[in-house]
């Protein structure tokens, strides 16, 4: 089998990663689906209710990852993730019933996203640590990338299928469709055998909550990486509301225009997991590569005169944005111990999701006030601030020097050597 694709060549993975398929496919139809309804049906294409919806599901993020990670660590996840699945599947269903109905109201929307976003936020970190158990740990950054790869193969068909769908019968259907979906995992959660697993150990003490933050202090490898991913999760990865708003708003665009976009960003997105998944393990050079790129890319998708060069502008930002995404969270796994990856993941994913209810509204405001392309513009400029802010920290704290090769196109980036996690954290070899 190809190196790409290493990791299904594990039965376990195998049934994992197609009911994940299905899953993610289900899940952007109702992403789209449920913006498409605050956008259309219950408010007046009002940007700022968005923002708070989006804002909303991802608040648990940031209140709850304490509990999320000793969840993690101390219950069997196959038992922590069939349980978030029906949640989440009943939440999408209520929706459904709701708009078919004819009986959603704005707060329905807003009470909904808060439920499924408390889910959410006990399954992600859950689900992330259950990789780590069916794969060797030789084999987890494959499993990371092909985990992208599944995620943004979801993207790329879920939001088309939304936009085909809603156009023809309507955003129940979407709705519908995504709660049904959350069957293909409960199904595939009963079928993985249990033996075949390798658990991490239990504590033998209960877990305490801010274990997990504890052990990150400690580790300024970890620390480089949460920070960059802080501010990428908080101001750049809105793209449930850009998206949203640069097809209404920006360019008049419908339902399956709006779908299109996503799926149009996915091609960037898919084919960076697929050049993840080659690599045999993440490195900070492609970290921070990655996201200079995302500068540069987000910033001509803010200016992109049309739709159809907007559209064709959203597969580097994809690109760059998966391939960040993909290695901060290789990195992270791959360097925390199993006894604490629980409580650690969650911790990273309170970080990269949890800025969103603050960032979400405020990317929101300023659709409404400055318009729709600053929501972007906003994220470039964010994103390329911390990257020239760790530069200067990295330089006067640990001393970081950058040496450049005229004969090749190399940067090589190097810390003294007493500064042994950051040096780890950095992988000073030539960067091509």
């Amino acid at each position: 089998m190809s190196p790409t694709f290493r990791s299904l060549e594990n039965p376990n993975y195998r049934i994992w990663f197609a009911a994940a398929l299905v899953s993610n496919i289900g899940t952007w139809m109702g992403r789209v689906a449920q913006d498409w309804v605050v956008l259309t049906e219950v408010t007046d294409r009002s940007a700022a209710a968005l923002g708070i919806v989006t804002g909303l599901q991802f608040l648990p993020f940031l209140l709850l990852f304490p509990i999320a990670g000793t969840i993690a660590d101390r219950f069997p996840k196959r038992t922590v993730l069939a349980v978030t699945q029906a949640v989440l599947g009943l939440t999408a269903l209520a929706l459904a019933l709701l708009v078919a109905a004819d009986a959603a109201q704005l707060w329905h929307v807003y009470a909904i996203a808060l439920v499924s976003g408390v889910a959410t936020a006990i399954d992600n970190p859950t689900r992330q640590a259950f990789v780590s158990e069916m794969v060797p740990a030789r084999g987890l950054s494959n499993a990371v990338a092909l985990n992208s790869a599944s995620f943004n193969l979801g993207r790329l068909a879920g939001p088309a299928a939304a936009g085909l769908t809603i156009a023809a019968w309507g955003s129940t259907v979407a709705l519908a469709t995504n709660a049904l979906s959350f069957v293909a995992v409960l199904v595939a959660l009963a079928m993985i055998d249990g033996s075949a697993l390798r658990p991490a150990p239990r504590p033998r003490t209960r877990p305490r909550v801010l274990d997990g933050v504890r052990y990150v202090r400690r580790r300024p490898d970890i620390l480089l990486v949460l920070a960059l991913v802080f501010v990428l999760g908080t101001f750049g990865m809105n793209f449930q509301i850009t998206m949203a708003l640069m097809a209404t708003e920006e360019f008049g665009k419908g339902a399956g225009e709006f779908g299109l976009l996503g799926s149009v960003m996915a091609i960037g997105s898919l084919s960076a997991a697929l050049l993840s998944a080659r690599r045999e393990r993440p490195r900070m050079r492609v970290l921070l590569l990655s996201l200079a790129a995302f500068v540069g890319a987000s910033g001509l998708a803010a200016l992109a005169p049309t739709y159809p060069l907007f559209a064709l502008s959203l597969v580097p930002v994809g690109l760059s944005a998966l391939t960040a995404m993909t290695t901060a969270n290789a990195m992270v796994q791959l360097r925390s111990d199993a006894a604490v990856r629980g409580r650690v993941m969650a911790l990273y994913t309170a970080v990269f999701f949890g800025g969103t209810p603050i960032g979400a509204p405020v990317v929101g405001w300023i659709g409404e006030v400055l318009g729709p392309r600053w929501t972007i513009g906003i994220g470039s400029i964010a994103v390329g601030v911390a990257l020239v802010g760790a530069w200067v920290w990295l330089r006067m704290v640990h001393d970081l020097s950058v040496t450049f090769d005229r004969h090749r196109p190399w940067i090589t980036v190097a810390v003294p050597a007493p500064s042994m996690p950051v040096r780890r954290a950095l992988d000073p070899e030539p960067v091509r």
